[in-house]
């Protein structure tokens, strides 16, 4: 009775250990697998993160192409511009020379208070100044409507630079004034500007040079 248990329990033994055996590689292929499904599924989002990325890289190349063209563009309408200006100030350019080369001097008087002109801070168009006005009508022994009339006003130095282009201004009013009404000149045939004290005749220096300074020039064009 005591053999056949010996036998029995080496029997036992190798049933326990086969059958341990069975249950590791079990286990080993559980956990491999589950290992393997991790790595697929690692192996699958990282392709779709390549995926993503090489679609990102083209949506930017796409915009950076967008925006070189539209820099492109950008150039090229300034380029047009620019070519258009300068058509522009050539066209006024060849207007201005057409012009001078149809006008043509005729008569100059110039009404300085150091010729009984304009007095010191004062628009009132002085008599003396009148009979020089009168005199330049009588002298062009023509119908002033066929003329141009340019009035220039200009100051001294003395005070505010506004306010001298200001002073200048109602000054060749005063003698625009006196054509249209005395003469009858056309008021679209005359023109006026003021410079102010910008084009001194003379030194602002001096008395003298200032009185001559304060003056207003009329041109007449044919």
């Amino acid at each position: 009775m005591m053999r056949k248990l010996l036998m029995v329990v080496p029997v036992l033994a190798m049933a326990m250990a086969g059958s341990t055996a069975c249950a590791t590689k079990k286990f080993v292929r559980t956990e491999v697998g589950a290992v393997n499904d991790k790595v697929g599924t690692l192996s699958q989002q990282l392709e779709q993160n390549e995926q993503r990325t090489k679609e990102n890289e083209q949506k930017i190349a796409q915009v950076d192409e967008k925006a070189g063209q539209a820099d492109q563009h950008a150039a090229a309408a300034n380029s047009a511009a620019q070519e258009a200006k300068n058509a522009a100030s050539a066209v006024d350019a060849k207007a201005d020379a057409l012009d001078k080369a149809n006008k043509k001097l005729v008569y100059e008087v110039v009404l300085s208070e150091a010729e009984g002109g304009f007095k010191f801070g004062k628009t009132d168009l002085p008599d003396a100044a009148k009979a020089q006005l009168d005199k330049m009508i009588s002298d062009l022994q023509a119908d002033p409507k066929a003329v141009w009339f340019e009035v220039e006003g200009h100051t001294d130095s003395v005070g505010d630079a506004k306010n001298n282009e200001r002073l200048g201004l109602e000054r060749a009013e005063q003698v625009k004034r006196y054509l249209y009404e005395t003469h009858k000149v056309p008021l679209h045939k005359i023109n006026v500007i003021s410079y102010g004290e910008t084009k001194p005749a003379a030194t602002n220096k001096t008395k003298a040079g200032r009185a001559e300074n304060r003056r207003i020039v009329v041109r007449v064009l044919a």
